[in-house]
């Protein structure tokens, strides 16, 4: 196999895990609402898919666009609300600290494949 094949495997390896840690969070202890973090799961790489585009394309500019801040902005408020959703239901009591830890866990599963995806995948177009 050759070796983007191999990060392919591992990369779906590490995503299944941390689906599997959320799932298991809530079907092991009978509560469904650490559930909700699976959405933002979905919804996190969304805003920089959709505003990324708008970043200037010269490496020695030093021009931000208020476009693309405004899309890692919004996706740092899911990335966070992701992870700290599980510790707030389980301060309230309504998630075990157990649940918790397997949510937690599963987020960073889960985000930290989408982050390794994206770094190893992204298209650099050099013209020599």
């Amino acid at each position: 196999m050759s070796a983007g094949v191999k990060s392919i495997v591992a990369l779906s390896v590490c995503l299944a895990a941390g689906f599997l840690l959320s799932i298991l969070s809530c079907a092991l202890y009978g509560n469904w609402w650490p559930l909700v973090v699976v959405f933002t799961y979905a919804l996190a790489p969304l805003p920089n898919a959709i505003f990324g585009q708008y970043v200037s394309s010269d490496p020695l500019a030093d021009v931000s666009s208020s476009v693309a801040d405004f899309g890692r902005f919004v996706t740092s408020i899911l990335v966070v609300s992701g992870l700290g959703l599980p510790v707030v239901l389980a301060h309230s009591g309504i998630i075990t600290n157990a649940a918790m830890a397997m949510s937690v866990m599963g987020g960073i599963l889960v985000y930290g494949t989408i982050i390794v995806y994206s770094s190893l995948f992204r298209g650099h177009s050099q013209d020599f």
